[in-house]
C-alpha cells in the first residue's frame, strides 16, 4: 500500500478541531519496545472500531483500577519504545523517530507555519499539579481514609512525600503498615480511589494562571492536549466544571491503554497532528520531564510540588503560568537555527587524499 495515499483522518482519530467527544474513543494501541533500527517503511492505520470499554467493575461507574491513580508510572521510551497494533495486512510498529518522520508538515502547511510559526507547535499538559491541584486531592483522600479507618497519618515529611509520589500498595504495606492481608489492602485501595473521585467531582478551580495561559495560546491557534491516567468521563466532567473543556482539542486518558508517561505524550502528539519534536510538555514532575525528552519533546517545568533544583533538566522552569508568553515557545526552539522554508545545504565530506606508496630499490 502506498504510504502517500494514506489520509490524515486515518492516522488521527481525534483532530485538532474536533473537540472532546466521549462517543468516539481514540484508537487503543498496544505498546512494545522497538529497536531503533526496526523502523517500518509502511504505515497503515485504521480508525477505532468504536467499541466502548467503560465497563465499571466496582458498581460506581469508575473504570480505573483502584491502584491506577495512586501509582508510580513508568517513564517509558528509554529504548525506542513505540506503538504496536495488529491489522489484517500485518502489524503496525511506530517509534519516536518514525513519528517525527511521518508527521512532517506538507508543502501548504509549511507555507502557513512560515507565516504563523506558533501554530506549528503542539502543547501537552499533564493533569497532575499542572492543570489541577491533584496533590491536595491526594492528601485529602488519604486523610479521609485515615479518619474512616480510625488511624493517623504521621506528619513526617518523608511519609507525606511517600503517599504523594509512591504507589498506594507500597504506602499501605511499607509506610503506614495498614494492610494486614491481601483482601484488606484491596479494600483500602478501592476506597481510596473512590474518595479521590468524589473529591475530583467537587473541583471547580484550576491551578493559578492556567486558564489565562490557555486563553492566550488559544488566541494564537496553538492546539492543546491534556494527558492523564484518569477515566475519560471523570476527566471531561471535571474540565467542564472548571470551564476548561473548550481549550483542549484532544485528551489522553485511561481508555487509550497507554503504559507509561512517554506513551501518553506520543499518543497526544498523534492526536494533535504534530510531530513529537514540535511538541512542548508542561510538567511538574522530573520524571515527566525525562519522558518528554525521551520523546524528543521540549519540557517546561512548573515549580511547586518539586523545587527548582529538581527541575534542572527542563528546557524552561517557571513558578507559574503568568511568567509565560507565546514568544517563549519560539525561544525554546531558537537553538535549532532554521525555519520551515529555509533551504538547507548538504555538507559533503571530502575523502582524504590517498597516500602514495613508494618503493625504494637498493643496488
Amino acid at each position: 500500500m502506498d504510504c502517500c495515499k494514506i489520509g490524515r483522518s486515518s492516522l488521527f482519530p481525534l483532530g485538532p478541531t474536533s473537540g472532546l467527544r466521549l462517543s468516539q474513543p481514540p484508537t487503543k494501541l498496544r505498546l512494545s519496545k522497538l529497536r531503533p533500527s526496526s523502523l517500518v517503511r509502511t504505515l497503515v492505520v485504521n480508525k477505532a472500531s468504536g467499541h466502548e470499554e467503560n465497563d465499571s467493575g466496582n458498581g460506581n461507574g469508575f473504570s480505573v483500577p483502584p491502584s491506577k491513580i495512586f501509582m508510580e508510572e513508568a517513564i517509558g521510551a528509554e529504548y525506542g519504545e513505540g506503538f504496536e497494533t495488529f491489522r489484517p495486512d500485518g502489524p503496525l510498529k511506530v517509534d519516536v523517530d518514525f513519528l517525527n518522520d511521518r508527521l512532517q508538515e506538507g508543502f501548504l502547511k509549511r507555507i502557513r507555519y512560515a507565516m504563523k510559526p506558533d501554530e506549528a507547535f503542539g502543547l501537552l499538559f499533564s493533569w497532575d499539579n499542572v492543570v489541577a491541584d491533584s496533590r491536595t486531592l491526594k492528601l485529602n483522600s488519604w486523610k479521609q481514609l485515615a479518619h474512616e479507618e480510625g488511624k493517623d497519618i504521621p506528619e513526617h515529611g518523608d511519609v507525606q512525600r511517600s503517599i504523594l509520589y509512591q504507589g498506594s500498595d507500597h504506602v499501605l504495606r511499607k509506610v503506614l503498615f495498614w494492610g494486614e492481608g491481601e483482601s484488606e489492602v484491596v479494600r483500602l485501595k478501592s476506597r481510596l480511589s473512590q474518595l479521590y473521585c468524589d473529591n475530583l467531582l467537587q473541583l471547580t478551580t484550576p491551578m493559578e494562571g492556567v486558564k489565562e495561559w490557555l486563553d492566550a495560546v488559544s488566541k494564537a491557534r496553538i492546539p492543546c492536549a491534556l494527558v492523564s491516567c484518569l477515566d475519560r468521563k471523570y476527566l471531561v466532567d471535571t474540565l467542564r466544571q472548571m470551564g476548561l473543556n473548550k481549550y483542549f482539542q484532544a485528551i489522553v486518558t485511561e481508555e487509550d491503554g497507554m503504559e507509561s508517561m512517554a506513551h501518553r505524550f506520543l499518543s497526544a502528539a498523534v492526536k494533535l497532528d504534530r510531530k513529537p519534536s514540535k511538541c512542548v510538555v508542561f510538567e511538574d514532575d522530573p520524571r515527566g520531564i525525562t519522558a518528554a525528552h525521551n520523546c524528543t519533546m521540549m519540557a517546561v517545568g512548573l515549580i511547586g510540588a518539586h523545587p527548582a533544583y529538581e527541575l534542572v533538566q527542563a528546557d524552561l522552569a517557571v513558578a507559574s503560568f503568568s511568567e509565560l508568553s507565546v514568544i517563549n515557545l519560539r525561544r525554546l526552539y531558537a537553538h535549532k537555527g532554521s525555519i520551515f522554508m529555509d533551504l538547507q545545504k548538504q555538507v559533503v565530506e571530502k575523502s582524504p587524499p590517498k597516500r602514495k606508496l613508494t618503493v625504494d630499490t637498493f643496488f
